[in-house]
């Protein structure tokens, strides 16, 4: 129905979102469509299906919005011919809320007395300009609910008031003003200047730019402080030239000559204008753009926070190795985790290596005992409290047990979220007999074995890389990052074996239910080795299978394709590709040389497409690929520790920890992060942050100003990467 209008606002082929809404239609996910449906779609990515998803749903609403519009004036018989086509003909919603703005039923106004009064005449007749003498007409209209005729004149002014704030081209001009001009200014509540809530606010206690330049993080703050009631903030233009340019048009009425400059008509007239301007229309347009601009913020927001979330998902996995997580502490001590290469909770205890228990010599014989019984083959140490002294105790621990080859290696792991885990439901469900220090240990090692199979199970907004998560809004930000996450598992595939509850709902076509009935199948069935088990999992049909499949991966199956994003209805075209050159499918994906004198062109059909094939051909070269890179170990510098120990000027090594439009959040190892602003990124003009760091990159920042009072660092990247 859409099709038309959706590739038009997005410069795509009507065929391309024709074929994509088909899919969408018929229940196919983003990812499945982006991966395994390129014919369909012209191979869109799954950033330009999601837009023609949302755009799909945007029209839905407005054409819902349009029948009830339509019922609404039909039933009060004021539906012409005319007036229906152009409601049939309106996409915007904007403009479709102006056209029925004159017949929406609303509250019991002033223009609605004075029409109940039988005042509309009069108003009609001053603005035809019908007689010089207005008081003389206004006579006519004395009555036992109009006592005099300044009484009725100022009824005929409240109705054509109304009938400014209501017409079309009245709002269109003024809302073109708003456009260029606007203005945003906040001011701090006097009351509350001086208090300790206001003080993160005070760059905005007497802040003014244009709106078109307001930023989305400015305008996110401003809005923040005023819901708290600290500070006060409007969008404004110039009232004056905007009255003047309203009296001029409502004082010339086409049918009829120009009223007279300074008569009492003309008077009149402009005393209304302004009235439904200052009283009704500049506040009902200044709410209309308050309301665009905070959901143009919130979409930047959203989109800063998902690209960030991304970026942390698919951060580097250290792997399927023997790992130790320590949860760090001064006073509680560092509770310590060994778990095996599949993520299993082997052993825990807490060591008291700091003050004020200090027990290092007993803490280093229990870490020393661990890594020898369990094998540890990395450890990951939580990157908050206590997090460098006992990185350092570590350290030397390290040093001192076995062969060099032998030890482990140390890993400094972000910490966010982690207690949120720790009480969660899906913590207590994994570990119903241990506390929360415990489950939150669990998380640190597990997240570097492999980031996105812990991090899934975190709400993302506690994760700790967005901006005004809570102030935008939170339907769309769900819908957001949960597309977000869903994108990210399946681009690197889940192993069917060892895949949590949580892992495996966030698969293409699964969901809660389908995710807890493949366990529960693994459970009581052993490990799958191959995927056409799946089909005996209770209440997973084809359709949902035609949607997982091709993004579960099991290794070591009989069939080597199964661990591959080889989709299962395309093995049989695979097995014929093996069948000519004279081999199996295990030996074309071992044989290079095999592989290049495929000609996929021979194999293109109705349904399979070049672009299909050269994906299978991606796969066959490396079955199961990780897209991820490889982890790197970090080192703070050793000279400093906090804050105080800082020196502008001083070139120091850090993780980058957030990202927002302003810049870059970066840890220097001084429990405070730093904040590369983004004019110090680069030497060049940065347009984003992310065109030139990404989240938790390693580098070299240099120390600009260091604001001791309010615990604020300044960093420069300039020069040094």
């Amino acid at each position: 129905m859409f099709t038309k209008l959706i590739a038009e606002r997005l410069g795509l082929r009507e065929k391309q979102v024709a074929g994509t809404l088909a899919l969408l239609d018929g229940g196919a996910t983003i990812p499945f469509i982006a991966r395994y449906r390129k014919e369909h779609t012209g191979a869109l990515d799954e950033v330009q299906i999601a837009a023609i998803s949302e755009q799909n749903e945007r029209l839905k609403e407005i054409q819902k919005r349009k029948e009830t519009i339509t019922k609404t004036i039909t039933e009060l018989e004021k539906m012409t011919p005319e007036l229906e086509q152009r409601i049939a003909d309106c996409w915007d919603a904007t403009e479709l809320e102006d056209i029925y703005l004159p017949y929406k039923p609303k509250r019991r106004t002033r223009a609605q007395v004075a029409r109940e009064q039988g005042l509309e005449p009069l108003a009609m007749l001053l603005l035809r300009q019908r007689g010089a003498d207005p008081e003389a007409a206004a006579r006519r209209f004395v009555n036992a609910d109009v006592p005099d005729t300044a009484a009725a004149l100022k009824g005929a002014q409240d109705i054509i008031a109304e009938m400014v704030s209501e017409d079309e081209r009245s709002r269109q001009t003024v809302r073109g003003c708003f456009r260029r001009t606007a203005v945003i200014t906040s001011k701090v509540v006097k009351a509350k200047a001086d208090t300790e809530e206001a003080a993160k606010f005070s760059d905005y206690f007497d802040w003014s730019e244009p709106l078109k330049r307001c930023s989305s993080h400015r305008l996110l703050a401003m809005r923040r402080g005023e819901a708290e009631g600290i500070l006060r903030v409007s969008i404004t233009v110039d009232d004056e030239e905007m009255v003047e340019r309203l009296q001029q048009k409502w004082k010339t009425h086409p049918q009829t000559p120009p009223v007279r400059e300074g008569g009492s008509c003309a008077r009149i007239i402009d005393e209304a204008v302004a009235d439904g301007y200052k009283r009704l229309l500049c506040p009902s347009i200044e709410n209309e753009f308050a309301a665009a601009s905070k959901e143009r913020a919130d979409e930047e927001a959203i989109r800063v926070f998902a690209e960030n979330l991304r970026q942390l998902l698919l951060g580097a996995p250290l792997g399927q190795k023997r790992v130790m997580g320590i949860d760090p502490g001064f006073r509680t001590g560092c509770k310590v985790v060994c778990l095996d290469a599949q993520g299993n909770l082997l052993h825990h205890e807490a060591i008291f290596p700091h003050p004020p228990v200090r027990k290092p010599a007993e803490a280093a014989e229990a870490v020393a005992e661990m890594i020898r019984k369990y094998k540890v083959e990395a450890i990951a140490i939580g990157n908050g409290t206590a997090s460098r002294e006992t990185k350092g105790f570590i350290e030397m621990v390290v040093e001192q047990t076995g062969a060099r080859d032998a030890r482990p290696s140390l890993f400094v792991v972000s910490e966010d979220g982690a207690s949120v885990y720790s009480a969660s439901k899906v913590a207590r469900e994994e570990f119903p007999d241990e506390d929360v220090t415990v489950r939150g240990a669990v998380s640190i090692g597990r997240r570097l074995m492999d980031p996105l199979a812990e991090l899934v199970k975190i709400d993302p907004k506690s994760i700790g890389v967005g901006q005004y998560q809570h102030d935008v809004d939170q339907g769309k930000l769900k819908k957001s990052l949960d597309q977000t996450v869903e994108s990210c598992v399946n681009s690197v595939g889940v192993n069917l074996n060892t895949a949590s509850v949580h892992l495996l709902t966030y698969v293409s076509g699964l969901g809660p239910a389908l995710a807890k009935n493949i366990v529960d199948y693994r459970r009581d069935n052993g490990a799958f080795t191959s995927r056409a088990q799946l089909k005996k999992v209770p209440r997973l049909g084809a359709a949902a299978f035609e949607q997982c499949a091709g993004f579960l991966r099991i290794s070591g199956a009989k069939n080597p394709l199964d661990n591959s994003a080889v989709h299962p209805e395309r093995y049989a075209l695979v097995e014929q590709m093996a069948k000519d050159q004279g081999c199996t499918v295990a030996d074309l994906i071992a044989d290079k040389e095999r592989r290049a004198r495929v000609d996929i062109n021979r194999y293109v059909s109705a349904e399979v497409g070049v672009p299909t094939l050269t994906d299978i051909m991606k796969e066959l070269e490396k079955p199961g690929r990780d897209p991820r890179t490889a982890i790197e170990a970090f080192e703070f510098d050793s000279r400093v520790a906090s804050i105080d120990d800082l020196v502008e000027g001083m070139e120091l090594p850090g993780i980058v920890t957030n990202i927002t439009n302003f810049g870059a959040f970066v840890d220097i190892g001084v429990h405070q992060d730093g904040l590369v602003h983004i004019s110090q990124l680069a030497n060049k003009y940065v347009s984003h942050p992310t065109d030139v760091v990404k989240l938790h990159q390693h580098v070299r920042v240099r120390i600009t100003e260091v604001d001791r009072r309010r615990n604020r660092i300044s960093l420069s990247m300039r020069g040094l990467n």
